[in-house]
């Protein structure tokens, strides 16, 4: 596990340090799972965009969520998976950064609450006094949203907590929870979804018991400098893809989501907002 670990963070940093070929488009995501969950399911979405697109296709992995900001920033990203949240500070910091599609899942977001099924939680004001997980500190569906439900709720982490964290992954936070770490967290409710439909938590020891409004999230966005003809190439791409078609299935299923939709800037309007509420960003 660490020496994995420490294998993606050197990868990282080596693929961040050196320009890529002008014929090669590098794409990035947030760091939201495990390094290994995300290579496995990005593989057949980079060969699919190179041969939609037209050029070489490179998925560069970052150490976590504000590199990919910083890539994209710096011109060494030229499209990008972000949460909602990140897509925000992309396009705030990145000159004619663009968001070009997203999941149609996205469109309608959830985090969900976890904890064990023996903790007494059973709604949010039952957290108080009890200690928490977030994901990452740059978390739309891990920490933005929840901590703007919660603040709805009358509750504020750095008074009514006994102890908050942050697991820096969605996965990481039902991990926590499940080990008894903490007494409760949120996450992304996709991730909760692949992980009890996989077994890969165990729904007699946790549980989800609440779930929040919807919101907008995860969009694809590009750096001003790329293209717009290959702007509009990636974006078609997505928007072509259908899941009754076997050679687009694999690809969908490893992206959670059954149809791509276009992306509007001002969608993420009331995500810019939450986050200046909240301090998590600060703009001119």
């Amino acid at each position: 596990m660490k020496r994995g670990l420490v294998c993606w963070v050197l990868l990282a940093i080596l693929s961040l340090g050196g320009a890529a070929a002008a014929d090669t488009l590098r794409v990035s995501a947030i760091p939201d799972e495990d390094p290994q969950e995300l290579l496995r399911k990005f593989k057949p979405f980079t060969d699919y965009i190179a041969k939609e697109v037209g050029v070489k296709v490179k998925f560069v992995p970052v150490v976590d969520y504000a590199a990919t900001v910083e890539g994209l920033a710096a011109d060494r990203l030229d499209i990008v998976w972000y949460g909602g949240f990140t897509s925000v500070q992309a396009t705030e910091r990145a000159q004619g950064a663009t968001r070009l599609v997203m999941r149609e899942e996205d469109a309608s977001f959830k985090s969900v609450f976890v904890t064990r099924t023996d903790s007494g939680i059973k709604d949010l004001t039952d957290l108080k006094g009890k200690t928490f997980a977030f994901g990452s500190v740059s978390s739309t569906s891990g920490h933005l949203m929840p901590r703007h439900f919660l603040k709805a709720a009358g509750i504020e982490p750095e008074r009514d907590f006994n102890k908050f964290g942050f697991s820096g992954a969605h996965d990481a936070t039902a991990a926590w929870v499940e080990a008894g770490r903490v007494d409760a967290g949120a996450l992304n409710f996709l991730v909760w979804k692949k992980l009890v439909d996989k077994k890969k938590i165990d729904t007699k020891e946790v549980h989800a018991f609440w779930t929040t409004p919807p919101y907008v999230d995860y969009v694809w966005v590009a750096r001003g400098g790329v293209s717009g003809e290959v702007r509009e190439k990636f974006k078609q791409a997505l928007l072509k893809l259908e899941y009754s078609n076997p050679e687009h299935k694999e690809i969908m299923d490893l992206q959670r989501t059954r149809k791509f939709i276009p992306a509007k800037d001002s969608d993420w309007d009331g995500i810019k907002k939450a986050a200046i509420a909240a301090g998590m960003l600060k703009v001119n």
